[in-house]
């Protein structure tokens, strides 16, 4: 891997973390590491083992394909669809205007 794609992963790494709410420490508990190798994997500073890899994922609820490229599966787009569920009527009605924004710059 390229330095830049351990940066990419490492962006996404930290999305999906700060998207569930959770700091470095609480993602380094929950995946039963150091803080200091998750900050190296949010940097980009080292690749994933492929054990961290697949808790990682777990913990994130993301696919292992999604951290490593940024392609969502279907179980990706089902948990965003749950999370999107959970929202209030006001805010699911604002996620669907968003998305109707995209899509029609799309075409």
């Amino acid at each position: 891997m390229t330095e830049l794609d351990l940066h990419e992963i490492g962006k996404r790494i930290q999305f999906c973390r700060k998207g569930l709410g959770y700091t470095q420490e609480q993602l380094s508990e929950k995946m039963n590491v150091s803080i200091q190798m998750i900050s190296n994997m949010e940097r980009g500073n080292k690749a994933i083992k492929i054990d961290n890899l697949v808790r990682l994922s777990k913990v994130l609820n993301v696919s292992a394909d999604y951290i490593l490229t940024g392609k969502q599966n279907d179980n990706d787009r089902r948990n965003l669809c749950l999370k999107i569920s959970k929202l209030s009527e006001k805010d699911r009605k604002t996620i669907s205007v968003l998305i109707d924004h995209f899509l029609s710059q799309d075409k």
